[in-house]
């Protein structure tokens, strides 16, 4: 039942609305009445009282449920991968994208440059390290690999804990045609024969 839960939170890809609060960490977005809280790399980005476009990661765990957003399908792809990282959450990510570019992190974990990574507040040697094993060669790879306009099935899948290898071998079998949920029911029957 959690499964299900979990992934109908997975279904927002993005949420238009206007910026009516910017904070630190944060923006409040209305859309249609309704203030979304959503933690933000930057939220100075998103100018205050105008329409924004902000991808959506429903972070679900058991003591926490927050809503992230970011600028880009990129960004929120990387973060993505960067939580895929035994030690690496929300709260290490977050500043990362603050202060770095998405092209700039790929590149310092596909050359391993521990210096750049160790830049980021609370990122030290050994996280740096297990982001470079656990990453290199993989970003770079999987974002330019053609996966025939599944995008956002592939970041649906990859939020619920599958590897990109994996669920590149079942994209043949999917219908680009069909709606996002029906998309993620007939991957999720694949991913498990």
């Amino acid at each position: 039942m959690y499964g299900i839960i979990n992934l109908v939170m997975m279904m927002y890809s993005y949420i238009k609305g206007v910026v009516t609060e910017e904070e630190s960490n944060f923006i409040v977005l209305d859309n249609n009445g309704i203030g979304y809280h959503i933690f933000v790399a930057n939220p100075y980005a998103y100018p205050l009282n105008e329409e924004a476009k902000v991808y959506i990661y429903d972070y679900i765990r058991e003591d926490e449920h927050s809503l992230y957003g970011f600028s880009s399908k990129e960004e929120r792809n990387l973060f993505l991968k960067l939580l895929g990282v035994k030690g690496v959450g929300p709260k290490l990510i977050m500043p990362m994208l603050a202060t770095g570019s998405v092209n700039g992190i790929i590149d310092a974990i596909d050359r391993e440059n521990i210096l750049y990574l160790k830049k980021f507040p609370k990122v030290g040697d050994k996280v740096a390290r297990q982001i470079i094993l656990d990453l290199k060669g993989k970003l770079a790879q999987s974002d330019n690999a053609p996966i025939g306009g599944f995008d956002e099935l592939v970041s649906v899948l990859e939020g619920l804990g599958y590897k990109t290898n994996d669920i590149k071998k079942i994209l043949p079998n999917m219908d680009a045609n069909l709606e996002i949920e029906s998309q993620v029911k007939e991957a999720l029957k694949l991913m498990l024969k």
